[in-house]
């Protein structure tokens, strides 16, 4: 296969990248008044844009959703330029110009998709990391037309934050007090969140999001012919986003992914199956295996029913067992369990709307059973709370192919599959009970991986082999007991153990691989180092901000404030320290994502209302030791050893990591209350956390805790920017 794009395409992205990038020779200067409704909205709509694109083109550009935190670090930096850019004429036709540039260029009719698909094997990403999809490529010209598509997608996001940068700062700038000003900064951001949560949770698609987006930079606008003129880009964005449907073939976005919905029938109509795909790759298959069906249609399985990987854990497990299923998804496995009569089922499933499809649509209707009780939780979340004892814990495919959350880059199912997950898994295994787990392997280092980490867990290497199926998913199958339950079971069943025996993954062989830890989750990397492909696309990221940095008329002049440089960067990884590390005990479901995010931006706030209610200067020697010593809190205090439940532990280690957001939030505040420049200190603040982005990779090598560390050297290095600024003072401006 080789990277080819059309003559035309190749014009396409070049105009649009020379419109993008042509200088604005405008220089006529904003209203001087400053105007709280414009605040707001900007701040509102910065994070509601920042969401939606993090999110959509991490659905479309499958290289987005694998590389840490690539497209908020574009957000960044076009807000952080904006800031810079605060007394120039906001840039509303360049942005709105890239959005839709960016849409045309993803979604072409032609070959967009296609494209899309191949950037990230061509860029390298199949070399030494799992991007489900991809193979090593080597083709000279394929890489480079791939960087310079790239490059034009890292322009488009760019440009598409400058102007609510300049906004949301010139505003700041007029505000009564600075302080007061980045205030409601913060609280129309934590609107911007909830909104953006609001439409996910009611699965609405992407035109929607960004039109909601458009019609935001419309209102904004101090020119009605400028309104009308901007607001005309509405339709054929939303034109390009809707995707054809009917009943039997359909597009839903769900509070975490994009799923497509697909029916094929039987000449005669009878439905056969529904081919489930995630974020354009094939996921699942909605089967019926009921015995029935199958009588009708003979030849339907190529193998034997009680082969099919859906039957197959239940010729390991004890007579009529109690199970818990991780990952239920639209219902197979749980459909299995009733065929083989279970007594109970607990069916834990993350995402509501898989969920409701397989209440809906599943043939064998297995939720409508009594017998199964559905949990719409996080995996980790129902074992750490459940005191059931089950014989069969079954693991289902539930690789999420998609991102944790909207700030960080960690995959849904990442923390399911570590030693942690597992030793939690075994210890709610009743006597006799089995552990089964299936998993689409494509790289062998992943399954070497899991092999290794059950071995660890129970101290005896799983029974492993592969189930293919012409009807199902195909699987590998890794099976283990406390117990010899799973030995006694091929010992009892030679039909069983000449299958298994048949089918032995050549992975086994494989050279040993690092295990993932609750600290290490990064299942899909082969190793404890950085991949190439991150290098390239960091360096490209490096690249246009320094291109960008030098286009702006102050930068040959003033260099930026390092004390707010280095607080915008450890602000960064304390953040999605908080919110990633608070998954373990919440769960990583968008309920909790977004509760943490209004924690954090909440503890902001608390911080901005105490400055501005203390009228002497704040220490600063005193704050940063806070912020030092909550983080050194937050780094030796063993969470996995306090006893009580995961909600109490997890309320504790809540409390623990705001303690230094909090003290962080202080001395932000303090600091900025007096700055001669709010516009430049959020430009540096900005590029700062760009540069934190890029060094959370460093957790790829040294594992999460100890980007902690990181941070702390960040914080400590802000201290040295003390000496460009001057002693805080109060603010009596107003």
């Amino acid at each position: 296969m080789s990277f080819r794009v059309p003559g035309f395409i190749l014009a396409a992205l070049l105009f649009v990248g020379y419109r993008v990038i042509k200088p604005r020779t405008q220089a006529s200067n904003p209203p001087e008044r400053w105007n709280l409704s414009t605040l707001f909205l900007a701040s509102a709509l910065t994070l509601f844009a920042e969401l939606a694109l993090i999110r959509w083109v991490a659905t479309e550009v499958r290289v987005f959703a694998y590389v840490k935190n690539l497209a908020l670090l574009l957000c960044f930096l076009g807000f952080g330029l904006g800031c810079a850019l605060a007394r120039q004429r906001p840039r509303w036709q360049t942005a709105v110009t890239a959005l839709v540039g960016l849409i045309v260029i993803v979604r072409l009719p032609w070959r967009g998709p296609q494209i899309m698909e191949s950037l990230s094997q061509y860029l390298g990403g199949a070399q030494d990391i799992e991007i489900l999809g991809t193979h090593v490529v080597h083709d000279t010209t394929g890489f480079l037309l791939a960087v310079l598509v790239i490059t034009i997608l890292l322009l488009l996001l760019t440009y598409i934050f400058i102007p609510i940068g300049q906004t949301v700062s010139h505003q700041i700038e007029l505000a009564p007090r600075p302080l007061y000003g980045y205030s409601w900064n913060l609280a129309g951001s934590l609107v911007g969140i909830l909104a953006f949560f609001a439409v996910s949770w009611l699965a609405l698609p992407p035109a929607i999001w960004f039109t909601i987006v458009l019609a935001g930079v419309a209102m904004l606008q101090s020119n009605r012919s400028d309104t009308f003129r901007l607001a005309a880009a509405i339709l054929p964005a939303a034109i390009l986003l809707i995707d054809p449907s009917t009943p039997h073939h359909f597009n839903l976005w769900t509070p975490y992914q994009q799923i497509e919905l697909e029916d094929e029938n039987f000449p005669d109509g009878e439905l056969s199956r529904t081919e489930i795909r995630v974020n354009h790759t094939s996921y699942q298959t909605m089967v019926n295996l009921s015995p029935d069906f199958l009588s009708r249609h003979p030849g339907l399985l190529a193998e034997a029913p009680d082969e099919n990987p859906y039957n197959l854990p239940f010729r390991f497990a004890p007579p009529n067992p109690n199970v818990l299923i991780v990952g239920s998804g639209t219902g197979n496995d749980v459909a299995a369990a009733l065929r083989h009569q279970s007594r109970h089922v607990d069916a834990v499933e993350i995402d509501p709307k898989i969920l409701e499809l397989g209440r809906h649509r599943h043939p064998e209707h297995p939720y409508d059973d009594p017998r199964v009780s559905t949990h719409l939780t996080d995996a980790r979340a129902f074992m750490k709370r459940t005191t059931a004892r089950y014989d069969l814990i079954l693991f289902g495919l539930l690789d999420s192919h998609t991102q944790l959350s909207d700030y960080s880059n960690m995959r849904l199912d990442n923390f399911v599959y570590t030693e942690e997950s597992f030793r939690e898994a075994r210890a709610l295994l009743a006597p006799g009970g089995v552990l089964f787990l299936k998993f689409y392997v494509s790289h062998h280092f992943v399954g070497q991986r899991l092999a290794k980490m059950l071995t660890s867990t129970f101290g005896k290497a799983p029974v492993v082999f592969r189930a293919p199926s012409s009807y199902a998913t195909s699987a590998v199958c890794f099976a283990i007991s406390t117990s010899t339950q799973v030995e006694t079971s091929l010992a009892g069943d030679p039909r069983l153990r000449q299958f298994v025996d048949a089918r032995r993954p050549a992975f086994l062989a494989s050279p040993e691989v690092a295990v993932t830890t609750d600290d290490w989750p990064y299942l899909y990397h082969q190793g404890h180092w950085i991949p190439g492909i991150f290098y390239l696309l960091s360096a490209l990221v490096i690249l246009l901000a320094a291109v960008f940095y030098f286009q702006i008329p102050e930068a040959r002049t003033r260099i930026p404030s390092l004390f707010f440089f280095s607080m915008g960067a450890g602000f960064l990884l304390l953040e999605t320290q908080v919110v990633s590390r608070l998954a373990l005990y919440f769960g990583t479901t968008w309920q909790v994502n977004g509760i943490v995010i209004a924690a954090i931006l909440s503890a902001l706030l608390l911080a901005n209302f105490v400055i501005e209610k203390k009228q002497r200067a704040w220490p600063r020697a005193w704050t940063l030791t806070g912020i030092l010593a909550g983080i050194a809190c937050a780094y030796f205090v063993p969470f996995q050893r306090i006893p009580g439940s995961a909600a109490l532990v997890g309320t504790f280690a809540a409390i623990v990591f705001t303690i230094p957001v909090f003290f962080a939030g202080l001395l932000f505040a303090s600091e900025f209350r007096s700055v001669e420049s709010p516009a430049a200190a959020l430009g540096a603040n900005m590029l700062g956390a760009v540069v934190g982005g890029l060094l959370e990779n460093l957790s790829l090598i040294v594992g999460m805790k100890a980007l902690l560390i990181v941070a702390a050297v960040l914080y400590s290095l802000a201290a040295l920017g003390f000496r460009g600024l001057k002693s805080p003072q109060p603010d009596e401006r107003g």
